[in-house]
């Protein structure tokens, strides 16, 4: 590795790497990451909801012989972490997508690879020997998209997570001011062949989106016809209300992803943390829920596996530490996230996963 990617010494949380991440990615590339829709609301209400949600602690109990590990998806996982679908890592780390991979594998953790990823799946899948899913943004050419869930099959993909809610990439102002335009940031390796869609036309007065672009949008017939594609478990990535998620399960889904795209597709969205328990109440343990958005520390991982979670996501925090350390700082970013949520499944007594229920939330009388 080379010597500018060490870890640094004063790293001692997550937030400490987007310190020094900062100083290490150009201008555009960190509105890219580090950026969000419009005024950035939602992002910083996704983080700011779980500092409001407060811990309940709990003494005594029999802590020995505790465990983090979770068993998902035909795949094991030391702790329930995993590293939510981004694209473009080159953006942070010349081996991109393979450096990241190799970080998550060493730290007992799972990649999910972005279709906009800057590294072919079947390269990102002989890299290591860990866990990955692929994440799908279905195509105007259907049949390219099912060709391309194929390739994730064969290259050992353990699962095929959907991401439906970002049919337009949303106001990405911060992005737009960097200088950032369609396609400069990189090509999408794992989209090569497929031909550009149809010019987006519609009558002089009518709406360029609705009446052009929006015409050939992903429709739920489309989770149907993937459902009957592939053997492989199918999650829908984007699911923000009740009906939204009892439709998912209602087409084959295997699982949700509670996400509001980080914050960076539709702005004022409320935070992930907080759709998330209804959502939970509706599915009633008939799928696995995952949620991202915001989640910084092990006690964030805590609460919301408290209110229904089965796993977490994390993006942004993983990009800063590969930005700044390559491979080791994503195993070293993970590697505190699961101390810290070790220290805090200990201190509200809970010594497996299936210990924490909504008895660790504060709840006042």
């Amino acid at each position: 590795m080379p010597s500018a990617y060490a870890i640094p010494p004063d790293v001692t949380c997550l937030a400490d790497y987007e310190e020094h991440a900062r100083g290490r990615l150009s201008p555009a590339a960190w509105a890219y990451i580090a950026g969000a829709a419009a005024d950035g609301l939602t992002m910083r209400r996704n983080r700011t909801a779980y500092d409001s949600i407060q811990l309940t602690s709990r003494v005594l109990n029999n802590l020995g012989g505790g465990s983090t590990r979770l068993h998902l998806f035909g795949a094991d996982f030391d702790f329930p972490v995993l590293l939510a679908p981004v694209a473009h890592h080159g953006l942070a780390c010349a081996a991109a997508e393979v450096a990241t991979s190799i970080g998550a594998t060493a730290a007992g953790s799972g990649l999910v690879v972005s279709t906009e990823a800057d590294t072919a799946i079947e390269d990102i899948a002989a890299a290591t020997n860990g866990p990955f899913w692929f994440q799908l943004y279905i195509q105007h050419d259907r049949a390219f998209t099912h060709a391309l869930v194929a390739r994730a099959e064969r290259a050992g993909a353990k699962a095929i997570v959907v991401t439906v809610d970002a049919p337009v990439a949303g106001i990405r102002n911060q992005e737009q001011r960097a200088g950032i335009t369609p396609g400069s940031l990189g090509e999408a390796v794992n989209l090569r062949g497929l031909r550009p869609g149809p010019v987006a036309q519609a009558p002089l007065g009518a709406s360029l989106l609705f009446d052009g672009f929006l015409t050939n949008a992903a429709r739920w017939e489309d989770i149907a016809r993937l459902r009957a594609a592939t053997r492989l478990p199918l999650l829908i990535k984007g699911i923000m209300a009740i009906e939204d998620a009892e439709r998912a399960i209602g087409e084959g889904a295997d699982g949700i992803v509670v996400s509001n795209h980080g914050g960076r597709v539709l702005d004022t969205l409320p935070p992930t943390i907080e759709a998330l328990p209804s959502i939970a109440a509706v599915v009633k343990g008939r799928v696995p829920i995952l949620v991202d958005g915001g989640i910084r520390r092990g006690t964030d991982v805590i609460k919301a596996l408290a209110l229904g979670a089965t796993a977490v996501m994390i993006g942004r925090p993983y990009m800063f530490a590969l930005a700044v350390a390559g491979p080791a700082g994503v195993a070293h970013a993970l590697h505190l996230l699961r101390i810290e949520f070790e220290m805090a499944m200990a201190l509200t007594g809970c010594a497996t996963l299936k210990d924490i229920g909504s008895q660790a939330i504060w709840h006042r009388t």
